[in-house]
């Protein structure tokens, strides 16, 4: 079974366990949310709606909230000497089909638990791999210089991330100016952040950040 829904100006087809990425929803990372502008359902039978369809609705978990890739948006005035560059990323919310909702049915109030899997032994990421090997430009520190900086306030850094930074040895915003592309490219591969680091525009926010 299918359904086409409405969310964001945007249509979407989705079937259970589909994960679907949206336009950003006011909703935290766990909540059940339900969208009930279904345009139309298939399966054995197919429903289309006039222009939704009376009692039906979508119910999903929300995975995550996300910025999507960035994009450049560059205007220019002939002859006029105006250019401007500028970058962009998009809110989003991650989202998971728990059940498509049928005759005014009710959605789940928390998603089904999955089995859990087997622990494994936890080791620090300072300990998978030594920064000190992977030639970085930065100046990698011991401890932090007095108080560290909150480095989630920086674009695709989370609380995830600042605690790989730290456990690599960054913990300051002047630290993170030092970071090169090349630096990027061997902390992500070595570390596993989640999405491309963006160098460029930490530099613009580490000059607000330290105004």
């Amino acid at each position: 079974m299918f359904a086409v829904i409405r969310t964001g100006g945007k249509q979407y087809k989705v079937a259970k366990d589909d994960i679907l990425k949206v336009e950003k929803l006011e909703a935290e990372a766990g909540d059940i949310v339900t969208i009930d502008d279904v345009l139309m359902l298939g399966g054995d039978k197919t429903e289309v709606g006039t222009p939704t369809v009376d009692g039906a609705a979508v119910a999903f978990e929300v995975l995550e909230q996300k910025r999507d890739k960035k994009i450049i948006v560059f205007k220019k005035k002939r002859r006029q000497n105006y250019r401007r560059k500028a970058g962009h990323r998009q809110h989003k919310t991650v989202l998971r089909v728990l059940d498509i909702l049928t005759g005014g049915a009710k959605a789940p109030k928390s998603a089904p638990k999955k089995a859990a899997a087997p622990k494994a032994a936890k080791t620090k990421t300072s300990d998978a791999v030594d920064p000190k090997t992977l030639g970085l430009t930065v100046e990698l520190m011991a401890a932090p210089n007095g108080k560290k900086d909150n480095l989630t306030k920086l674009s695709a850094i989370g609380k995830v991330g600042e605690k790989k930074l730290n456990d690599i040895g960054i913990f300051h915003y002047s630290q993170m100016a030092q970071i090169t592309k090349e630096d990027a490219v061997k902390l992500d591969e070595a570390y596993t952040f989640k999405g491309d680091l963006p160098v460029d525009v930490w530099a613009d926010e580490i000059k607000e950040l330290t105004k």
